[in-house]
């Protein structure tokens, strides 16, 4: 297995270290979906090509991924992906359309379907490679998130057959037949572990594991039903020594044993302030997070008072903080905020 720590290059920087719980001159700064669809440029090169298309156009994926950092000056890079990626590389028919999200045109509800579910191979993801390559060797000490979607995540979107708001198909599977369940989040973590690998492999100097839906869950159902299969995604990429964070939506009762499943930092949406979320995760584990989107859509004074009290949270929880917010950026942001946002974030949190 190549490598058995974050690359090099990136080691010191702000990002890697608050993952590890160690000094930082700074407070770093990155946002979910800062690459993409807040920014104008973005929408200028994206112009007229589909989602899932854009994704296996390397050159076009490093140009999306380097423009936040370029804008807004954030710690580090996201790739630009989707979590449905790899389920369309290992031929799932899926698309993503516009104003509804991920739709599959034959949801998995058999034991027959899992047969479509093959295993990834690197080579089915060429592009990745080749855009993370890209990627590194622009942004050097500037370090790159690789991402994936969670085993629940991609189950949920394949048993429902697209987005849904009360998971009515995926919790009766889940329910009426668990051991299909089981075997079904059991292939998805292969998956996903491939899929993280790649991107390990070419040189992202972290990971993180998108469980959007699970917020839809009890603790005992995570328990039983999903965490499993999520442990086995972190155990498959632990000896990279590249950190691991785990997110979800809604998640404020399953932080705890989002940590246990293997994570060295979790995300905490808005719904909990960090020093809670940091006694509710427990000792040991960094925090990103958890400024309310729609924040940013009031004023500068505004913005910077409830940042400050993320800040002073963050500061009483005790642990390493990356500064994000408590989901991804709404699409009509205005790209300015942002950039004030990561620049008074690193003057408030400035070591002396």
């Amino acid at each position: 297995m190549p490598g058995v720590s974050a690359p090099e290059q990136t080691a010191a920087s702000p990002f890697i270290r608050a993952c590890r719980n160690e000094p930082v001159p700074h407070t770093p700064v990155w946002f979910m979906r800062q690459a993409g669809r807040s920014l104008p440029e973005f929408l200028k090169v994206r112009e007229g090509i589909p989602m899932l298309e854009s994704c296996t156009r390397p050159e076009l994926v490093a140009e999306i991924t380097l423009q936040p950092v370029r804008r807004h000056r954030v710690d580090a890079a996201v790739y630009y992906s989707d979590i449905v990626v790899p389920l369309k590389a290992i031929g799932v028919d899926l698309d993503i359309k516009p104003g509804v999200g991920p739709v599959v045109a034959e949801p998995i509800r058999t034991r027959q379907d899992l047969a479509r579910l093959r295993d990834l191979e690197p080579t089915d993801v060429g592009y990745v490679t080749e855009a993370v390559g890209l990627l590194t060797a622009e942004l050097g000490a500037t370090p790159l998130i690789g991402f994936a979607g969670a085993p629940f995540t991609l189950a949920s979107y394949l048993v429902e057959g697209g987005p849904s708001r009360n998971h009515e198909r995926t919790k009766a599977l889940m329910y009426g037949d668990p051991e299909l369940w089981h075997e079904l989040l059991d292939r998805l973590a292969d998956i996903t572990a491939a899929f993280l690998k790649v991107q390990i492999e070419a040189g992202a100097s972290a990971v993180q594991l998108f469980d959007s839906w699970v917020g839809a869950l009890s603790p005992a159902d995570y328990r039983r039903h999903v965490m499993p299969s999520s442990v086995k995604v972190f155990d498959a990429v632990a000896g990279y020594g590249v950190p691991r964070i785990h997110f979800g939506v809604g998640t404020g009762e399953l932080l705890g044993l989002m940590g246990e499943a293997g994570a060295d930092v979790v995300g905490v949406d808005w719904r909990v302030p960090l020093d809670e979320a940091a006694r509710r995760v427990g000792h040991g584990k960094a925090l990103q997070g958890n400024l309310d989107p729609a924040v940013l859509f009031a004023p500068t004074a505004a913005v910077e008072a409830k940042t400050r009290e993320v800040l002073d949270a963050a500061a009483a929880a005790g642990t390493g903080h990356i500064f994000n917010l408590g989901h991804g950026v709404l699409p009509s942001t205005d790209p300015d905020a942002l950039s004030r946002l990561v620049d008074f974030v690193h003057r408030a949190t400035q070591a002396a």
